[in-house]
């Protein structure tokens, strides 16, 4: 009995391909009210009032993530309801198209800002994580938390699991031992965390990177997106970040 007590402990099932769905979830409150400062707080908070009036203080949005150990698709959920987002604030959103080739490497992301699409090709990015030792169980699988600093300045905090082979995530997050099932941005208020994964075998054709858009790589379009909006205020420039993820 102990001998079969033991080896039923010790019998993990590793998962290499499935899909993963994620809720992102905005607090739009926070984010408006820590961008009202005394240069616009005349028409802000006023717009913040009524806003506040008319709609939630959470947007939650769905995606999923399809994966193989070498490949994943990242991709809005197909019935995400729309938001009057009168702030014109990216975290909002919830519609880049990420296709990440781990052993090469590289990703490609359709991303649409405003009324344009960019399709933006370029190397995984280069996060130094630090691993802690706290822990939380999310979709079922035990995580362990990771922090980072990307961008120079935004705080990222990561789960991820060594249960699920592929070392990929939401978005572009990448670079843990394992698949990240959970990402928060605190000082952005923002969070993606996955609500169910699917362990299933995934074929080839469900990975197609995405083809549309104009080409760039990602210190282009950030070079693009700063000449496009120097002359607007602070709040739309910080927002623009989100584009860049």
């Amino acid at each position: 009995m102990l001998l079969c007590t033991t080896g039923n402990a010790q019998y993990v099932k590793f998962a290499t391909s499935g899909i993963i769905t994620y809720e992102k979830r905005a607090n739009m409150y926070a984010i408006i009210k820590s961008n009202i400062n005394k240069d616009n707080e005349t028409y802000m908070q006023k717009s913040f009032e009524n806003y506040q009036k008319t709609q939630p203080q959470f947007k939650t949005s769905i995606s999923t993530l399809t994966f193989t150990q070498n490949q994943s698709l990242y991709k809005p959920g197909e019935n995400n309801e729309t938001v009057n987002n009168i702030f014109l604030f990216p975290a909002f959103e919830q519609n880049n198209l990420v296709y990440t080739d781990i052993a090469s490497k590289i990703s490609w992301s359709q991303k649409k800002v405003f009324e344009e699409t960019f399709l933006v090709k370029d190397s995984l990015r280069n996060i130094k994580w630090k691993i802690t030792d706290e822990t939380r169980n999310i979709a079922g699988y035990e995580c362990q938390r990771a922090n980072a600093i990307i961008m120079d300045s935004i705080y990222v905090v990561a789960f991820y699991t060594d249960e699920i082979i592929a070392t990929g995530g939401p978005e572009s997050f990448t670079g843990l031992p394992g698949m990240i099932l959970g990402i928060a941005l605190p000082h952005e208020h923002v969070t993606w965390f996955a609500t169910q994964v699917v362990d299933k075998p995934v074929a080839l054709k469900e990975l197609n990177p995405p083809i549309k858009g104009t080409p760039v790589n990602r210190n282009t379009l950030k070079n693009s997106l700063q000449n496009s909006f120097k002359n607007y205020n602070k709040f739309i420039q910080d927002a623009l970040r989100f584009y860049l993820l």
